[in-house]
């Protein structure tokens, strides 16, 4: 049925919570906000740095924003890539799927970032295309970087798969006019929303429906 996949990047394929959370806590003491909670600071990852810190403290400067994104990143610089873990068998189902499919990962997160990530489990050779937050003038829920991947993969849109673990995927791939599945390893269990193709515990499960095994 497919010719590509395009995966999320967190709580899809893996986890960086950990430099996420030190990065926003050093970000909002540098500008004077007060701290926030672990749980609080889950609920926003897989938002753009400028929604996350409007969400996390209700102020919409953007002059603000922007500083805030800037220490964010440069702490991020810090300990993002150290910190990231990779769910159970990543590895071997990208490894596994490129052998018949094109592979893309369209997140919020920097494309550097990304690559490093990918380099340090010495798995970048199975991802053929990234779409990083920098690489559009919208990020998700926008379809532009769902689009753009498409574009680059050279597929089409009818046989692409996109795979995340939030309602802001799903509805960046609605608008796409792309299938989704979701993954409920992220804090999003609630995908009556949209329309998607799959609903799955873990990722295996997605390699499974993919593959058809």
């Amino acid at each position: 049925m497919y010719n590509a996949v395009i995966f999320d990047f967190d709580y899809t394929l893996g986890d960086t919570t950990d430099g996420i959370v030190k990065s926003v806590d050093y970000a909002l003491e540098y500008l004077g906000y007060a701290a926030k909670s672990v749980s609080e600071i889950k609920e926003t990852i897989g938002l753009s740095l400028k929604e996350t810190f409007s969400a996390l403290t209700d102020c919409r400067d953007n002059e603000q924003s922007e500083r805030f994104v800037k220490l964010f990143r440069e702490k991020a610089d810090e300990v993002m890539t150290e910190s990231a873990v990779l769910y159970d068998r990543v590895p071997e189902i990208l490894r596994e799927l490129h052998k018949t499919l094109k592979i893309g990962i369209v997140t919020t997160k920097f494309h550097y970032r990304i690559e490093a990530i990918l380099r340090k489990f010495s798995i970048e050779e199975f991802v053929d295309v990234i779409i990083g937050g920098e690489d559009v003038k919208a990020e998700k829920p926008s379809p532009e970087g769902l689009l753009k991947a498409v574009d680059m993969l050279g597929a089409d849109k009818s046989r692409v798969l996109y795979v995340g673990d939030s309602c802001v995927d799903a509805a960046a791939a609605q608008s796409a006019g792309i299938d989704f599945a979701a993954v409920l390893t992220g804090t999003t269990t609630d995908f009556s929303g949209y329309k998607s193709i799959l609903v799955a515990d873990n990722l295996r499960r997605i390699f499974d429906f993919v593959t058809k095994k």
